[in-house]
């Protein structure tokens, strides 16, 4: 059965290149950010893991834990890493990356088919779905899922944006609108009466009759 937002994701036991460990106990009281891809020594992956690996000021700042996943195995990935700091400018990629070299990972979080194998001498295009970004939250649900194809780099900018709109939307009991950034205004949901949102939001517009905007909280 696929997984769906608000799911719990499975606690499964991974094997990394910085050691072995529990889903739920890494991501910890912590946000996470499981992101896969297809193979080690690609072009388009390397570049992504290089971005993800600049970013981890903002990770931190954000109580943000990021994780790799690719069905190579560990020794694969600590060789890889070279690569992907120079991509980064120099920017170390302290992050862990999953050795599913089994594809339990893969196939628990739906990326790949059920009957789907690794086959001598493969390509990445054996693995092509395993391609998906998801975010977390600290209770181990399952809150955002992006999946692209493999001639497509993602964007870890909009990556960083859902994570805020969603760290956002958890604290202050909001929404987001479309194109959101930090410090615009944000969403009342439709099931708060005028009278709750007066009390929690205070002065607020509204739009519409179901499209009412506010400062975020504090």
């Amino acid at each position: 059965m696929s997984l769906r937002i608000n799911d719990t994701i499975p606690d499964l036991t991974v094997e990394t290149d910085q050691g072995t460990f529990s889903l739920h106990e890494w991501i910890g009281d912590s946000w996470a950010i499981l992101f896969s891809h297809p193979k080690d020594f690609t072009p388009v992956c390397t570049t992504e893991f290089g971005a993800v690996a600049q970013l981890a000021p903002e990770w931190e700042k954000r109580k943000t834990k990021v994780l790799g996943i690719s069905v190579d195995s560990a020794a694969d990935h600590v060789k890889w890493k070279s690569d992907i700091e120079v991509v980064s400018q120099g920017a170390k990629a302290g992050f862990p990356i999953v050795a599913d070299t089994n594809l339990e990972l893969s196939k628990a979080f739906d990326m790949l088919p059920a009957e789907a194998y690794l086959p001598d001498g493969r390509t990445p295009n054996d693995t092509a779905t395993v391609r998906a970004v998801f975010i977390v939250a600290p209770d181990k649900t399952l809150k955002l899922m992006m999946t692209y194809p493999m001639n497509v780099g993602r964007n870890f900018a909009e990556v960083l944006r859902a994570l805020d709109g969603l760290q956002t939307a958890a604290a202050h009991g909001v929404a987001t609108p479309a194109n959101w950034q930090v410090g615009d205004d944000v969403v009342i949901p439709a099931t708060v009466s005028e009278e709750d949102a007066a009390t929690r939001f205070g002065q607020y517009q509204t739009v519409l009759p179901y499209l009412r905007m506010t400062k975020v909280p504090g």
